[in-house]
């Protein structure tokens, strides 16, 4: 067993961007070679390798901290072995109006 801040090198946020809960991940390195990277980043580039999968499914499936997921997310990001879809902040999402009057003229057609 290695402690969670052993497997992060002692850090406990990603070095630049943030990883939402809900932000999808999805491996953005061909299956061969393997890149060189940790046992844990191995199994995130696999699990992401054939659908995406939010953070917390990773954290889930890896059976680690939330943080330390976050941090092994980020070195991948930084060396390109993922990409990462950030859901759309509800202020840019449209108006629940508009969208019942979008419907309405669908019905209407």
């Amino acid at each position: 067993m290695v402690r969670p801040y052993a497997v992060t090198g002692g850090r406990t946020r990603p070095g630049g961007a943030e990883f939402d809960l809900i932000a999808l991940v999805v491996t953005a390195v061909p299956a061969e070679p393997e890149p060189p990277v940790g046992p844990e980043q191995g199994v995130i580039l696999d699990l992401c390798r054939d659908n995406a999968l939010s953070v917390a499914e990773i954290a889930s499936a890896l059976d680690l901290p939330l943080g330390v997921v976050r941090v092994l997310l980020g070195d991948l990001l930084e060396t390109a072995f993922i990409r990462v879809s950030r859901p759309v902040p509800p202020a840019l999402l449209p108006d629940e109006q508009v969208l019942k009057e979008v419907i309405d003229g669908l019905r209407a057609l």
